[in-house]
């Protein structure tokens, strides 16, 4: 905790310093904005990557092959019986697994969120990532209507509105699923409290899981002291500059 709380409090104090400059470093920002010879972000040039790439399938039927198994009759391997799913297929998420591909058929089979919602997938942003050139990444929207009886809670009507969530998928050779997950990337968008997947359905008809993981995000009590002690030094500064 001692070494941890110096951590904090020297870069902090060290954030705090830099405000002496302030002044100057944001003219400097709104001079390099407005000149029109900026450098730019470097960005990968992934028509290189790709073509130094062995995995046999190619960029666009790849995302072709993703669009597919995750539609309806498919489903990540839902629907189909695991047959789009390799042998050594895991489910990996953020606070969930990794997950063998029997375990991850047996858990979807205890609840199927399409018997109590109207859902809308709204996926986007499908692209291969040229450093993992067997990996799918992609976006979803989701939003779900509440219709039917879930986890004891009679049909409310509610619209759902998931954050925005990031999926990869990522295959073998053969074009079978080796691994699938997803990670919410902006928890304060939504009316589920920030939660995405499963998570985001139990709490959104306020029945949330009983687990710290399936709860809304809260800063432990460790990093609240932390932080209160930085806006105090920050504070402090102020007053001293004052």
């Amino acid at each position: 905790m001692r070494t941890t709380s110096c951590i904090f409090l020297f870069t902090t104090l060290a954030q705090v310093a830099q405000g002496f400059s302030s002044s100057h470093d944001n003219a400097s920002i709104r001079s390099s904005t407005s000149a029109t010879s900026a450098t730019p972000a470097a960005v990968m040039d992934e028509a290189e990557a790709f073509s130094k790439s062995t995995f046999p399938i190619a960029p666009e039927n790849l995302i072709a092959r993703a669009k597919e198994v995750l539609g309806p009759e498919i489903g990540i391997g839902t629907q189909d019986g695991g047959e789009c799913l390799a042998n050594d297929f895991q489910f990996c998420a953020a606070v969930v697994g990794p997950i063998p591909k029997d375990e991850y058929l047996g858990a979807l089979g205890t609840f199927k969120l399409e018997d109590s919602f109207e859902i809308q997938q709204n996926l986007f942003g499908f692209t291969v990532d040229p450093m993992q050139p067997n990996r799918v990444w992609f976006f979803d929207r989701q939003t779900a209507k509440h219709v039917n009886t879930f986890n004891g809670v009679e049909a409310t009507g509610k619209q759902l509105e998931m954050p925005p969530q990031l999926y990869h998928v990522d295959f073998n050779d053969d074009g079978k699923v080796t691994e699938f997950g997803f990670y919410t990337v902006d928890r304060q968008q939504g009316n589920t409290g920030g939660l995405g997947g499963a998570f985001g359905y139990f709490y959104g008809v306020g029945k949330p899981l009983p687990i710290r993981e399936a709860q809304p995000f809260k800063p432990s009590f460790r990093y609240r002291v932390l932080m209160g002690l930085g806006n105090l030094a920050k504070k402090l500064q102020k007053k001293k500059e004052d």
